[in-house]
């Protein structure tokens, strides 16, 4: 439930704070008058869509507070979602001016997306008249079963879901191995000469090709290498035409060992040179080696030059690396394997596409079984929600088409609808008006009041487009729906506004002189109630107006607290009778409460006494012949449903 909410710097809203209660909460005022921004907040704050202009002119940002009562439902999600429980849910959101940030959090602690999308979930529900555009939608419809048949139904979507990705898996693994056979012989043939080529030229090491350079230019510079370490060698060790370096550390050695007996100082200089001598005598021997060692095979050259080039062809061809040949050899060895049946033959394949599919039609069975069983059980209920709403003669009947088995099961849903005695069912979305829509939007709404775990309901003048009579039932509906639900509506019909557990006055108001602001009064005395009524209805006189208005309030009173056989004392302890209320006195009012979109005929009584219809004749067309329920039937074909 919504306890509170604080709005600062949104539109045209400065600073509110709104506290609501249980029951039926109802705003009312002029149109334009900002009602509409309140709950645009409220979608706000539990991240709806926003952009930067929605902050105040003159402000950097805008700020919503929500607090909203906590269940242990919801307590046992947030504990899931990492936040530790407090008892209230306090959602708020910060919006700057140049920024579209979500910025949303919980209880302080920063939300998700994700997180918020399921905590709006979790929370409220917002139904505006515009949706009934969504109803007529054969997925939304779908929706609309499903989560009316509860926790069964949801299971086994899922189930049906998981059928359905496995069957999808094993129709791809089936459609690749038939697409491979397709071309198999001529990509074999390719892949093979290429397997043969890799594999006479026995690739194995990826660094083959430097050390095969590095050998060639050995091999090629063998007598250059030859002459020149001889050199080193008679530079460092033994020089025919004069000292050599080894001679000269070893008389600059002697001569240290020497001045060493009179100095010590030097001794670390003796060292120097004795380590010298030591290094340039070992390098003297190994340059000697090296060059005793040295090949100049030329047989072994032209064998590194051949497969320098053999490798080089290679790169070009699968590379440009040596090893990205090497890797491409492997990979098609693989594609060889499964080619020649190597990996699952075409016939296993194509035994478990089988064995998915028909696991996918069983569980698709089981889902349109449940459909079936849910949509009796919807039919009778949204019709017996109806029939108050003034459509005691309505019909209404879930259709289940069956089409191709897809993620959501196999049956196209179709709400079929005939509101008035005689004509056909029909596709909702294709006859209902916006009257008749909002009227079954609402009372399906009702149907999911027991099954829906939201703790606020919000209604955005959902009374469009009814007349007076019309508007009394929605108001008991709102009602009765407030018992189980908090329920906050926006509305301009006076009959719905009287029925409310708390009234608030929403209007624009001028302060400093040049600055609109949003203000919301709370009507809490019964005369402020009356004073809104009453300029709600109209009427040719003021006083007529606050008659009716009284008389809307006490039959209200009536409704939420049946009256005793005597007379029922009103709210604010004066005893009113509506029944002697004189329509005559307040024609105005029911002007304003008409509407020519309500098909229904009916005169114009007491407007605050809505007496039950006398039951009509039905013409023999208006009674659809009996269907049987639950025969699966080709695609061409329909299983019909008619309600009790």
């Amino acid at each position: 439930m919504l306890h509170s909410l604080k709005i600062e710097n949104f539109a045209l809203i400065d600073n509110l704070h709104l506290e609501l209660g249980q029951g039926l909460n109802v705003l009312t005022g002029e149109t334009g008058a900002g009602k509409s921004i309140i709950l645009d907040a409220i979608d706000a704050v539990l991240g709806g869509k926003v952009s930067g202009r929605m902050v105040r002119t003159g402000a950097t940002q805008a700020t919503i507070v929500a607090t909203f009562a906590s269940s242990p439902d919801l307590d046992t999600w947030i504990q899931s979602q990492g936040f530790p429980p407090a008892g209230v849910v306090v959602c708020s959101r910060d919006m700057g001016a140049s920024s579209n940030r979500l910025r949303l959090r919980l209880n302080g602690a920063p939300l998700t997306k994700r997180q918020g999308e399921e905590l709006r979930d979790r929370l409220v529900e917002i139904t505006a008249q515009g949706q009934t555009v969504h109803l007529g939608k054969p997925s939304v419809q779908r929706e609309w079963l499903d989560s009316f048949g509860g926790a069964a139904v949801v299971a086994q979507r899922q189930t049906v879901a998981q059928a359905y990705g496995a069957c999808q898996q094993a129709l791809q693994a089936l459609e690749q191995r038939r697409k491979a056979d397709h071309d198999r012989h001529q990509q074999l043939d390719l892949w093979q000469y290429q397997l043969r080529e890799l594999a006479v030229a026995n690739l194995e090491d990826p660094q083959e090709l430097e050390d095969l350079l590095q050998e060639q230019q050995r091999l090629s510079h063998g007598v250059e290498l030859q002459q020149q370490s001889y050199e080193i060698y008679q530079a460092l060790y033994q020089n025919d035409r004069g000292p050599a370096c080894a001679d000269l550390l070893g008389r600059a050695e002697a001569l240290l060992q020497d001045m060493v007996q009179y100095d010590p100082q030097v001794q670390a200089m003796l060292e120097m040179v004795s380590t010298a001598l030591t290094q340039v005598e070992e390098a003297g021997r190994q340059i000697n080696a090296y060059g005793d060692n040295l090949e100049t095979d030329p047989q072994r050259l032209e064998e590194i030059q051949g497969r320098i080039a053999e490798l080089k062809q290679l790169c070009r061809k699968y590379g440009p690396e040596l090893a990205d040949a090497i890797a491409y050899y492997h990979e098609i060895q693989g594609q060889v394997d499964t080619l020649t049946g190597g990996d699952q033959s075409l016939e296993t394949l194509t035994a478990a596409h089988d064995t998915a599919q028909r696991h996918l039609h069983q569980q698709c069975q089981r889902l349109t079984q449940l459909r079936q069983r849910t949509a009796t059980d919807l039919e009778a209920r949204l019709i017996a929600a109806l029939k108050p709403l003034a459509m005691e003669r309505v019909q209404f009947q879930v259709e289940l088409m069956a089409v191709v088995p897809a993620i959501h099961g196999a049956d196209q849903i179709t709400f079929r609808f005939s509101p008035n005695p005689g004509e056909p069912l029909q596709a909702l979305g294709a006859i209902a008006s916006g009257g008749e829509m909002s009227r079954f939007l609402l009372a399906l709404k009702a149907c999911f009041s027991q099954v829906d775990p939201v703790g606020t309901m919000i209604f955005d003048e959902i009374d469009v487009g009814v007349s007076g009579r019309v508007s009394q039932a929605i108001a008991q509906c709102l009602h009765d729906l407030s018992h189980q639900h908090q329920v906050l509506c926006v509305t301009h019909q006076p009959l719905i506004a009287a029925m409310a557990d708390r009234h608030f006055r929403v209007r624009k108001t001028v302060v400093d002189d040049d600055r609109t602001v949003v203000a919301v009064d709370v009507l809490g005395d019964r005369a402020a109630r009356q004073q809104e009524l009453a300029e709600l209805a109209g009427g040719e006189s003021a006083q007529e107006a606050l008659r009716f208005a009284e008389s809307l309030l006490a039959q209200a009173a009536d409704r939420r607290h049946p009256p005793t056989p005597d007379t029922d004392p009103a709210p604010d302890g004066n005893s009113v009778n509506p029944s002697a209320v004189n329509p005559s006195t307040a024609p105005g009012a029911i002007a304003a409460l008409e509407s020519t979109s309500d098909p229904t005929p009916h005169t114009t009584p007491d407007p605050t006494a809505i007496a039950e219809p006398k039951p009509r004749k039905t013409p023999r067309t208006a009674s659809p012949k009996p269907t049987t329920r639950g025969k699966t039937r080709s695609n061409s074909k329909k299983t019909t449903r008619k309600s009790c």
